[in-house]
């Protein structure tokens, strides 16, 4: 009589997913997109262990689309110069490596990735809590080379608030 419903419990989860959009700052709204990636990058690797190699495929998928159709796309590379390149360069980087956890069947990509998605989510989050103290900074750079990335994938080191540099 008050077993689950999955369709149902689905549909409110897809509500306050939707409400929370609706009511979110830019700022939030980058922070989702990244938690949404990291979410399907472990789920990913999950679906690796468990050698499910279509759902695997597939939160390999949404977390490339996050990144590609997210957080790539909401850059204002015009307004954030060397800063917007550099994330973008990144978010190149990340993707492919996506793509390579999915081909080669690689966990440790997917964890590369997903430390580099919480390194810049936590950063976007320090901005949110305090928009009005000194700026965030962080390196880009640091991040891509620290994590086996290549030397020259992002170089700039990001001294000012993220924020201003993202169109959402």
């Amino acid at each position: 009589m008050f077993g689950l419903n999955q369709r149902g419990a689905g549909g409110y989860a897809q509500v306050g997913i939707e409400t929370g959009v609706l009511a979110a700052s830019p700022n939030k709204l980058i922070i989702m997109l990244y938690e949404g990636a990291i979410a399907a990058c472990y789920s990913a690797i999950k679906h690796m262990q468990n050698k499910d190699i279509v759902n695997k495929g597939a939160m390999l998928s949404k977390a490339i689309m996050i990144i590609e159709s997210g957080l790539r796309m909401s850059l204002d590379k015009k307004a954030g110069g060397e800063i917007a390149e550099s994330l973008d360069a990144l978010y190149v980087y990340m993707s492919n490596r996506l793509t390579m956890a999915n081909v080669r069947n690689q966990p440790e990509l997917a964890h590369e990735v997903i430390k580099l998605l919480v390194e810049l989510k936590g950063a976007w989050e320090a901005i949110g809590n305090d928009q009005a103290a000194s700026p965030a900074v962080f390196s880009v750079a640091s991040m891509a080379q620290s994590s086996q990335g290549q030397p020259g994938q992002a170089t700039a080191v990001v001294n000012r608030n993220i924020a201003n540099y993202a169109k959402v």
